[in-house]
């Protein structure tokens, strides 16, 4: 479901990531000091701390860059080897045997050894780790140091899902010298290390001399944060930036056409757009409320307004690269006059708060979805919110909405849906039970779990899944190893370099 095409800017475009104005490395530059390239998100870091604050900002700068795992996702999300060499598991799948590179290092010049994933490990499992995502480490009974470069893991229970997430955050190693600081100082083992962080403006990476593997072709990456979207694209028009990355104004494409310096590409993502919707509190704990608002979204026309088509209608939390995907886009069809029926059957005309982090995909959809419910009897009132602080704050942490709209980027988060203090509110024993069901089952009763999961969720109008993003990038053409799809947490600049 991937294409890749060459394309012109001759106008001006927007991006939830976008370049600056004046990047070291761009095509500007001459040949021989193109050692270097910006990228820019609107959503900058609060701090540099997953392990305490939740959201992708800080994964997307920091994994596979600056720190890394035993075990790392590949373009196609298959797991393949990291800080680990290679790995056993037992015949009863609850123990790992991990043989470890020999001469990794961390940036302050501490050895890479087994103590240090015994560290990590149990650092996620201890009250130091706060976010969401730390259980993903619930499995792990105990780690055991086998010599310096072999670490043995064992499961309280087998778990399909345990080694692949490993590749996400919850996976990174840290030296036990390097924590004091997490929120303004990362200590890992990964090709770059933090260079300087310019707050409002900019994270710089810097390559690191010792790094144990392959060394990366560029010195430096500045990852650029501003808000202005025509600024980012003169810089781009003006030969001083480098590369739009998940480029978001899909619909202005248009313009990019008939210069042969920028190409765009277009891969897959994990990245569900979803009408989040709160079942623990408020109107939406009503069932008929919820499928009103299903019934009422016309998620095609939504898709062909705010991304100019791009996309894949996908009707769950699950997106085609994983093995238990089943297309539910047609489970809902838009039909406004059942979705009419159902309000007045909850009592008449309803008022939401429709909560959306103020990114130009969120508060574009935001806009139609209003459209859309106050044709049925819905009054959608629409507050953005600063991103990422004030909606993690007000919505993912404090659950103080009706309804929201975000793109969860996390790999095979459906599981968020079986955990009832997740901001869905969301309570099923069912659900739970499957999800539980699906982890130490063999892999065929993980999918056929999974597609139940998928279909309970549907069922029950728990969200609207309106569609999966894009990963669409524009940049110069003489910038190689731009990553086509995005299907992990991070955006890996290691395989950037210029063409010669």
């Amino acid at each position: 479901m991937s294409r890749f095409r060459t394309i012109a800017a001759v106008g001006l475009a927007t991006g939830l990531l976008a370049v600056s104005a004046c990047s070291a490395g761009s095509s500007a530059d001459p040949p021989e000091s193109r050692d270097s390239a910006t990228l820019a998100f609107t959503a900058e870091p609060a701090n540099l701390d997953f392990t305490t604050t939740d959201g992708t900002a800080i994964p997307q700068v920091l994994m596979d860059n600056v720190y890394e795992g035993l075990v790392k996702l590949d373009q196609n999300g298959e797991v393949v080897p990291a800080l680990a060499k290679s790995w056993t598991i037992s015949p009863d799948r609850r123990t790992y045997e991990f043989k470890l590179q020999q001469d990794a290092t961390f940036s302050n010049g501490e050895p890479f050894t087994a103590e240090d994933v015994k560290f990590s490990i149990e650092r996620v499992q201890s009250d130091a780790w706060t976010i969401s995502l730390k259980s993903y480490m619930d499995p792990v009974e105990r780690v055991e140091v086998v010599s310096p470069d072999t670490v043995r893991v064992v499961l309280s229970r087998p778990s399909n899902s345990w080694l692949f997430n490993m590749t996400t955050r919850v996976g990174a190693m840290f030296d036990p010298k390097g924590v004091s600081d997490l929120a303004n100082q990362p200590v890992g083992t990964g090709p770059y290390e933090l260079g300087e962080w310019n707050r409002g403006d900019s994270i710089v990476l810097r390559r690191r001399d010792d790094y144990w593997g392959e060394e990366p072709a560029l010195r430096t990456v500045t990852f650029k944060y501003f808000q202005d979207a025509t600024s980012a694209s003169n810089a781009l028009l003006s030969e001083g930036a480098d590369v739009i990355a998940n480029y978001q104004a899909l619909d202005a494409l248009a313009q990019f056409e008939g210069d042969d310096q920028f190409e765009v590409s277009e891969g897959t993502t994990n990245g569900e757009v979803v009408l989040a919707m709160n079942n623990a509190s408020g109107p939406l704990q009503d069932i008929r409320l919820r499928k009103a608002v299903m019934y009422a979204v016309d998620r095609q026309a939504l898709l062909e307004s705010t991304s100019n088509g791009m996309g894949q209608l996908i009707g769950s939390m699950v997106p085609p690269t994983d093995p238990w995907y089943e297309d539910l886009s047609d489970l809902y069809t838009h039909d406004p006059q059942r979705a009419r029926q159902l309000v007045e059957q909850a009592g008449g005309p309803v008022r939401l708060r429709l909560r959306v982090p103020n990114l130009p995909y969120a508060v574009a959809a935001a806009q139609v979805v209003k459209s859309d419910l106050s044709e049925v009897g819905i009054t959608a009132v629409i507050q953005p919110l600063e991103f990422p602080a004030a909606w993690l704050q007000q919505v993912f942490t404090n659950h103080s909405y009706d309804m929201s709209i975000i793109q969860h980027v996390e790999p095979r988060d459906i599981a968020t849906f079986a955990d009832p203090a997740y901001y869905w509110g969301y309570d099923n024993p069912q659900v739970q039970r499957l999800v539980a069901e699906a982890d130490t089952g063999t892999p065929q009763q993980q999918n056929a779990r999974m597609q139940e999961v998928a279909r309970t969720l549907a069922e029950d109008a728990v969200a609207d899944w309106l569609y999966l993003f894009p990963n669409v990038h524009v940049f110069a053409a003489d910038l190689n190893g731009v990553p086509q799809n995005q299907v992990g947490e991070s955006f890996d600049v290691t395989d950037l370099s210029w063409a010669s």
